[in-house]
């Protein structure tokens, strides 16, 4: 098969991203397209981009409701190290044994995935003055030509540049397309904060997590704690499934931003709210035993020992340290009634994070910002009724915590 490839940031992915895979497969040039959202990106260092997970799963929601057919996601990148250059993503993808799984885990029969193909990297004609300074292009162009999109006004001398490209790299091949002329850049959606040219299931992506507001706390927060946020980020997406790995990053910027709001640690809140669920979704057994470890029998629950284990596998995995960390992951299920503020930033933040839906937040929202013991009443007596309702008895650090906000 003739198999294009298409790398990018997507933060977001607009409609000028859509028109090129459209551009791709109507030319007969790709029979299929993979799109690589990046995980680390070159060129966007820093804050500037939003945390992977949400641009991949933003990306998929979109693929998903804009094609039916031969178009795919690739999460490649979450298992690479290191910076995202596309000669590594290449490589990696199109090795034998790895496209074909990636085929045949699509529904392509073994015959189909197995045979040989050929490699298009679909860019658009900016690329092109500056590729030969990019990583390893000489690596590139070996395994892939250059599909390139032309789009209507388009004033670059393509002509001129495969000559210019051709004299540095002798294996280059580039050959060309036409799309449709959508003018839009994924830097000025952000900026402007216009969402014309994009996609319905990406705006729906966008405020559901309400991501281009949230995601300005990494700015507020030191260079080391946002750095480490977006690696824990990548680090996570093999031990939770979307909705859980979405709503972990949820809490943490939103207890960044609390922290910030009340005088707490904003550094420490990003990272607990970022780890509080980061054993959920291992096996029950090894939470019991990470949880025995951190507080014996202390939590006898089996909905609530994630939280201690999480403080094991925070410590243990990820590297983390800072006991006031640690304990607001423990306790971020049940509180306790010697709550630190951090604790209490945490366990709020779990609560209520944008992409809750379970009832009407908006009252423990609103107070959240402005009295922060106000809301956690409000959220425990939320907890206490449920427990009622369920005939279950609360865990003796909520009553705990349940007394110490009323006090």
């Amino acid at each position: 098969m003739n198999i294009g490839l298409f790398g990018g940031s997507f933060d977001p992915v607009h409609n000028g991203h859509i028109s090129m895979i459209k551009g791709a497969l109507k030319s007969g040039i790709v029979d299929i397209v993979i799109v690589i959202p990046a995980v680390r990106n070159s060129f966007k260092r820093g804050h500037i981009l939003s945390p992977a997970p949400y641009r991949y799963y933003m990306t998929a929601e979109v693929l998903e409701d804009e094609f039916k057919k031969n178009v795919f996601i690739s999460d490649i990148e979450f298992f690479m190290e290191g910076i995202s250059y596309t000669a590594n993503t290449v490589a990696a993808l199109s090795g034998k044994d790895k496209i074909a799984s990636f085929l045949k885990g699509k529904g392509f029969s073994e015959s189909k995935a197995g045979e040989p193909h050929r490699y298009y990297w679909i860019c658009g004609t900016d690329i092109l003055p500056s590729f030969d300074k990019w990583y390893k292009p000489d690596e590139i162009v070996k395994t892939a030509a250059l599909l390139v999109a032309r789009r209507p006004g388009d004033t670059t001398d393509i002509t001129s540049e495969k000559k210019r490209l051709k004299a540095v790299l002798p294996n280059i091949k580039i050959k060309t397309f036409e799309i449709k002329g959508i003018e839009a850049s994924s830097s000025d959606i952000r900026k402007r904060q216009d969402f014309d040219d994009v996609p319905k299931a990406a705006l729906d992506f966008i405020r559901e997590h309400d991501l281009y507001e949230s995601r300005k706390v990494l700015d507020e927060v030191s260079e080391e704690a946002a750095e480490s946020f977006m690696e824990y980020a990548i680090a996570l997406y093999p031990y939770l499934r979307e909705k859980r790995l979405l709503h972990t990053l949820n809490v943490g910027m939103l207890s960044a931003k609390l922290a910030l709001i009340h005088g707490a640690d904003a550094d420490k809140a990003l990272i607990a709210g970022e780890l509080h669920d980061c054993a959920k979704e291992i096996d029950r057994d090894t939470q019991r035993r990470y949880a025995q470890e951190a507080c014996g029998d202390l939590f006898e629950d089996e909905k609530l020992i994630h939280s201690p284990a999480g403080a094991v596998m925070a410590e243990r995995f990820f590297g983390v340290d800072d006991k006031e960390i640690l304990d607001a992951i423990t306790y971020h299920t049940t509180g306790r009634g010697d709550m630190t503020l951090l604790d209490k930033i945490v366990y709020l933040a779990d609560k209520i994070e944008p992409a809750r839906t379970y009832t009407d937040l908006t009252p423990i929202r609103e107070a959240s910002v402005k009295d922060l013991n106000a809301a956690l009443g409000m959220c425990v007596e939320a907890v206490t009724e449920k427990f009622k309702r369920q005939g279950r008895e609360l865990p003796p650090y909520t009553s705990a915590f349940a007394e110490s906000i009323k006090g």
